[in-house]
């Protein structure tokens, strides 16, 4: 790839939905679950696709910009911005979304030099590729002033690039992937029938989950954005694709549970007990030193009564398991899947309401240099989101890329295979060195699909 490559940013504009909701006009309450978010930053995900042969780019910009206005009429509070109330005695801070005060949606349109191979082929993913999304570095309380949504189309050589940014306050991973969802669906039934008014398959459930006796606003001990948000950089890092098969994923499943002398331990637990297991012998660690592994876990189904699994939101916790290095490492992989098993079947709905009823007595903000002990390792998003089946007219994507956001020393990022069937890719992101013991690791490397 030739060093000069670039992003060029053609245009901006901004998308409101196309029919306002009533309800819009009301003020959008947040949960204790969004509040924790408004320091980390914007979900930043994307498809790659090979570009379809077009009349116009400006057609499919059209197609892409008229649907995205239909999509948000469903998810309405996407449109808006965040708005504050502050005290100064007793400190109070307070966040909701205004829909009436706001422009819209952010669209924009880009184009670059390079192509598709130049995104897939390089060992490592290219830096260029954060380039392919908005609001870089933004952390979610920007969105007083940003938009809580922006779509960067990207037009390659032969390829088409569509990333998201979302304000995680106003959803995790399960929340963005339904709308990018969404907005395909209505992408495509406009294709196919131009039908304007579209309903989708599953709507989202928008009302915010709000504990009995509590709210609808909520406040944090502050009276200035100074007192809790914090940015975050990102040290030097190396980010891999990793690919596992469906018939590795399967076997690897199998030798577990044989090990461990059950049925119960997960595909992706499994996987994780290896990853975990893995980066922790690349970074030669002492072997009386802790290491922790976190998985991302959606609450939705955890709580009682259940949320709605359409509900829109965050609803999420990082279940965390932790060994010294020299257990981890002289016990077979048996010891680490049943920690990692252990700390998601632990985690009921009684441990849900005890966040919770935590968050309610005292306010807290998540600051990812805080959340993540350094040496760790955090199993983030899922491959069991229907990723790869946000298509808009061009077919099945060529591959998954993120953004800059939230990426650490050991953050690992799970998409489903492009191959489907159970398959997993693992996004993994080290520093230089650990990266390059990793590579170098027999177990690992023996299971990645090359």
């Amino acid at each position: 790839m030739d060093s000069s490559s670039s992003v060029k940013i053609v245009s901006k504009c901004f998308v409101k939905p196309k029919t306002i909701p009533e309800e819009s006009k009301q003020p959008y309450y947040l949960s204790p679950w969004d509040y924790a978010m408004l320091s980390v930053q914007y979900i930043q995900k994307g498809l790659l696709f090979h570009k379809p042969p077009l009349d116009s780019i400006d057609t499919l910009l059209e197609k892409l910009k008229d649907s995205l206005a239909v999509t948000l009429v469903h998810f309405y509070p996407l449109a808006g911005r965040l708005s504050s109330l502050t005290t100064e005695n007793p400190k109070s801070y307070s966040v909701f979304v205004d829909c009436n005060d706001s422009p819209g949606a952010g669209f924009i349109y880009a184009t670059s030099d390079l192509c598709v191979e130049d995104i897939v082929s390089p060992k490592y993913v290219p830096s260029i590729v954060q380039s392919f999304f908005d609001h870089h570095k933004a952390v979610n309380h920007d969105g007083h002033t940003m938009s809580l949504l922006s779509v960067q189309v990207t037009e390659l050589v032969d390829g088409i690039f569509i990333g998201l940014s979302m304000n995680h306050a106003m959803g995790d991973g399960t929340a963005f992937w339904k709308f990018f969802t969404a907005w395909s669906e209505i992408f495509q039934g406009q294709e196919s029938n131009k039908n304007d008014d579209l309903c989708l398959k599953n709507p989202p459930v928008l009302k915010r989950y709000i504990p009995e006796g509590y709210g609808p606003l909520f406040s944090l001990p502050y009276s200035h954005p100074d007192e809790f948000i914090r940015t975050y950089e990102s040290p030097i890092l190396k980010e891999r694709m990793f690919c596992f098969s469906s018939e590795t994923i399967k076997l690897l499943k199998t030798k577990v549970n044989q090990i461990c002398g059950t049925t119960s331990i997960s595909s992706f637990q499994s996987l994780t007990a290896v990853i975990w297991r893995c980066i922790t012998r690349a970074r030669r660690l002492p072997l009386d030193r802790e290491t922790s592994c976190r998985v991302a876990a959606d609450n939705r189904g955890r709580m009682y009564p259940p949320l709605h699994k359409d509900y829109f939101g965050n609803c999420l916790s990082a279940l965390r398991t932790a060994a010294k290095a020299g257990e981890l490492l002289e016990n077979d992989l048996g010891f680490a899947a049943l920690k990692v098993h252990q700390a998601v079947a632990e985690h009921t709905s009684e441990k849900v309401s005890q966040m919770i009823d935590q968050w309610l007595k005292s306010p807290y903000i998540y600051h990812i240099d805080r959340l993540f002990e350094p040496m760790s390792v955090m199993m983030g998003s899922s491959p069991r989101f229907n990723k790869y089946g946000c298509e808009f007219g061009m077919g099945k994507g060529v591959t998954l890329r993120s953004g800059y956001a939230h990426k650490f020393d050991g953050k690992v990022s799970a998409y489903p295979g492009r191959e489907g069937g159970g398959s997993i890719d693992l996004e993994v992101c080290l520093v230089p060195e650990f990266m390059e013991a990793l590579e170098s690791d027999e177990e690992f490397m023996s299971l990645v699909s090359l």
